[in-house]
């Protein structure tokens, strides 16, 4: 277990981060034709993680502007909506701070990421959704709590933590995930379950898409490619789907926490694929 210090001596050059960014920009998306390895990657050593969450925390600091964040959500308190560059802008800031997210969970010893992050991502996520949905209200109340996080000493104090992360061991590492999968296999033995329950199942694939696509990017290889796709593809299905529950939910069609949904058959097939493939020494824990 290794103390991570935010001046990282490992400093990737822009090939690297180039790479990265465009494994980001893909990360939901579903290729027509994906399948799963033969053999499923699981080695991960001390130096793979310690590169893995070095390289998610440069692309972060180099491309989570916080002035222009925080120029974005001015906007948002004034206008109540962005135009077409300023979402590809606010996207693309919210997609550095999730993947340094997941990153936090999978490799930190703590694995999930300290408080203050969690709140200033969680924030990003609500004002998205506010906006994209008409949720003029909702949209004033995230973003002035946003504003906040992104005050520039809070935001200080944001960096100190995460450059104070504590790094998880290999088998640590394989533990959590080993526990992941075996909750995904928990919640298919349920035939239907709350848009709550939905998104809990996409934010494990979500972090195993981060995983794979640093790899992919540090380490090339066929089979991480190809779990780095597979998931994609699952990622960006119950993604639309997701953001489906959420309007209806924004627009009182739905008790997010409450009603049930069924998983449609072609999300359900490939999270048993992936689900039931992957190792599982741990047992299950309770969600």
């Amino acid at each position: 277990m290794t103390d991570w210090i935010l001046a990282s001596r490992n400093r990737f050059g822009t090939d690297v981060v180039a790479k990265m960014l465009l494994a980001i920009d893909m990360d939901d998306v579903v290729d027509p034709v994906v399948h799963l390895p033969a053999q499923i990657p699981i080695e991960c050593s001390q130096e793979d993680i310690e590169l893995c969450f070095s390289l998610c925390v440069q692309i972060w600091q180099e491309g989570a502007d916080r002035s222009t964040m925080h120029r974005l959500v001015r906007r948002l308190l004034v206008r109540g909506d962005l135009n077409a560059d300023e979402r590809a802008q606010y996207k693309q800031i919210r997609a550095l701070y999730k993947h340094l997210r997941f990153a936090l969970a999978l490799y930190s010893r703590q694995h999930k990421p300290p408080l203050l992050y969690r709140v200033t991502v969680a924030l990003m996520g609500h004002l998205q959704d506010s906006f994209r949905n008409g949720q003029r209200r909702a949209t004033m109340g995230y973003g002035a709590l946003l504003q906040v996080m992104l005050w520039r000493p809070v935001w200080n104090i944001v960096r100190l933590e995460v450059g104070r992360t504590r790094l998880d061991s290999p088998a640590g590492l394989f533990a959590f995930r080993s526990r992941e999968f075996a909750r995904l296999r928990n919640w298919l033995g349920s035939i239907t379950l709350t848009s709550h329950m939905f998104h809990a199942m996409r934010k494990v694939i979500s972090r195993q898409v981060s995983f794979y696509d640093t790899m992919k990017t540090l380490r090339p290889s066929e089979e991480f490619y190809r779990m780095s796709r597979f998931l994609s593809a699952i990622n960006g299905l119950m993604g639309q789907m997701h953001d489906d529950l959420v309007e209806e939910r924004d627009g009182g069609k739905r008790n997010y926490h409450r009603d049930m949904v069924n998983v449609p058959a072609d999300i359900r097939q490939r999270l048993e694929k992936v689900a039931f493939a992957m190792p599982s020494p741990v047992k299950a824990s309770l969600f």
